[in-house]
């Protein structure tokens, strides 16, 4: 007991101070992929490579359309090993309130050979800029008072997910990101429950019990889409076994991007539903 307390008064506080600083990240974090627009001379073989679908391209006569879906994207960097127009950065504050607001997309002129000849629409969607963190902070407590009263109440809900993002979730109950001091309560039920933080694509097994959940859940309710999978399915997307993303089954407020998204990411998420207009 002694030595723990001892240990404790050693290290101090690891309490992060985000959101109104940036994120500490590791410098091999790997968030959103970045692509050089203007110097991208052939969408194919990142293309090729991606293994979700993330990256897509469309061609109509000489003018190709390629598009860059962040709610698809795992981060998983193959794009990036393919073509060096495109890099990957450490930014995963990408959460948006619409499936739309995830897609960049961008049009090329196209050479007889297919590669590109020269940008004809510059890139429009996806905003590239994180939203400001220091406004979140001091706005975040006003608005858990006004919509919810003095807490919020979050009831996790693992709609098939590999477990990957619910390992990012424990994370905000711990003393480095500490997510109660915002005033934020993870809840066993979702009938004390104001946020349902919903991860994995939904199986059709899981179908029923989500619908079951969000109708048991009290208005005014939120649902967050956790990681590529509840954004649109991820590598699973629509089969015999999973109905894709949450929004499918139910309506979605905000959507975190990420394979899975880390803890910063997901507060920033939890933060944009509550500040929604």
């Amino acid at each position: 007991m002694f030595e723990i307390l001892r240990k404790s008064l050693t290290i101090g506080i690891v309490t992060t101070d985000y959101p109104p600083t940036a994120g500490e990240l590791a410098s091999y974090a790997r968030g959103r992929p970045e692509i050089d627009f203007k110097n991208w001379t052939d969408a194919r073989p990142a293309v090729a490579a991606c293994p979700t679908g993330a990256l897509s391209f469309a061609d109509e006569g000489y003018t190709r359309t390629a598009t860059l879906d962040l709610g698809k994207c795992t981060f998983c960097g193959l794009c990036a090993e393919s073509d060096p127009a495109i890099s990957m950065t450490p930014q995963c504050e990408l959460a948006a309130r619409h499936p739309e607001e995830l897609r960049t997309t961008v049009c090329y002129r196209v050479k007889e050979d297919g590669s590109h000849e020269g940008l004809l629409k510059a890139a429009t969607g996806a905003a590239t800029a994180a939203s400001n963190r220091e406004a979140i902070g001091q706005q975040l407590k006003a608005q858990i008072d006004r919509i919810f009263g003095r807490s919020l109440h979050i009831r996790q809900v693992d709609a098939g997910s590999c477990n990957g993002c619910e390992v990012e979730i424990q994370g905000l109950n711990s003393p480095v990101y500490d997510v109660e001091r915002f005033g934020l309560h993870f809840v066993a039920s979702p009938r004390h429950a104001d946020l349902l933080l919903v991860t994995g694509p939904v199986t059709r097994n899981m179908e029923l019990a989500l619908r079951k959940t969000y109708a048991a859940t009290p208005t005014p309710r939120l649902v967050v889409a956790v990681g590529a999978c509840g954004c649109s399915g991820g590598v699973f997307g629509v089969n015999y076994a999973s109905l894709g993303g949450v929004d499918r089954i139910i309506p979605v407020d905000v959507y975190i991007p990420g394979c899975p998204p880390n803890p910063y990411a997901l507060l920033h998420g939890i933060f944009m539903a509550i500040n929604r207009s």
